[in-house]
């Protein structure tokens, strides 16, 4: 009987432990999100969407999509860039000599190799990037040399990663970015590539129609199945096509006087994924998305 009690009170401190930890903590934490502000603006973030968009989620949920796609984007680090935006009076060959002068600078003389190598074979066209780097005190010295003499610069923050440098979005996935999701599709494979941003990528939903009808339409090679349940063919009226009859390729088109129209369920899809754009600087994922200009 003792050994019973001691065993039944271990297993309810082991599962009563395991209850706080995995659901209690993280309700705490993050049931109350509110939208937070986007970093130098007066909006908030997320933005609710649209009765199609977030009917849309439910049919992305319902056909599977975030078995072959994530909707979280990765971020290593962040750097700092300067780039020249004009350059006065100076021509390319004279502000080069002046940028090397510089280098004999205590601050500067480490980087000395990297920025001569940005440098190289440089003749004037605008922006050109002079550093980037971790070392935010490099950019604001060279911001301060450059102005002092009437070249322009901008400074700016963007995030690092394999991720971002696919050009699958500006910065990492952060919690807030899914506030208005009911369920949170993160996805766990990369059989196509991330969507959290896709309506930044393609925000044309004429594109996205195309895509979920004839994914070889657009994408030479994909291998995403073609979502042609989703649309239905019909004959023209009067050989006339339909306001959103789709524009297709003449090898993915059906025979003269046929067309493709989408449906509800497919119009409502391509509107929310039209509606992922999480390029918004938060933060908890701060980027420069506009120029600072010295």
């Amino acid at each position: 009987m003792k050994t019973g009690f001691s065993v039944f009170w271990a297993a309810f401190v082991a599962l009563g432990a395991s209850w706080f930890g995995l659901i209690y903590g993280p309700l705490k934490q993050l049931g109350g999100a509110k939208e937070t502000a986007v970093l130098q603006s007066t909006e908030k973030w997320p933005v609710q969407r649209t009765g199609d968009a977030t009917l849309g989620l439910q049919i992305y949920r319902a056909n599977g999509c975030a078995a072959c796609h994530t909707e979280q984007i990765r971020q290593t680090g962040a750097a700092h860039v300067i780039a020249f935006t004009d350059l006065g009076v100076h021509q390319a060959a004279d502000l080069k000599s002046f940028i090397a002068s510089l280098m004999v600078v205590p601050e500067l003389m480490n980087y000395s190799n990297v920025i001569t190598v940005n440098l190289a074979g440089w003749s004037g066209e605008m922006p050109k990037v002079l550093y980037r780097g971790a070392d935010d005190a490099v950019v604001s010295m060279l911001g301060d040399k450059l102005k002092a003499v009437g070249v322009k610069t901008e400074a700016r923050v963007v995030a690092t990663g394999a991720d971002i440098a696919r050009g699958w979005g500006t910065r990492q996935s952060v919690a807030a970015d899914y506030l208005y999701d009911t369920p949170v599709l993160l996805g766990s494979l990369r059989a196509g590539p991330d969507l959290a941003s896709i309506g930044v990528r393609s925000p044309d939903i004429n594109w996205q129609l195309q895509h979920l009808y004839a994914p070889r339409s657009l994408v030479k090679n994909s291998t995403m199945p073609a979502f042609r349940f989703l649309f239905k063919a019909q004959k023209k009226v009067d050989g006339k096509d339909a306001a959103d009859a789709l524009v297709l390729p003449i090898e993915f088109a059906l025979t003269d006087g046929m067309e493709v129209v989408p449906t509800p369920e497919a119009k409502q899809l391509a509107a929310y994924l039209v509606s992922l754009k999480a390029n918004v600087p938060l933060y908890e994922a701060p980027f420069t998305p506009i120029t600072v200009a010295k």
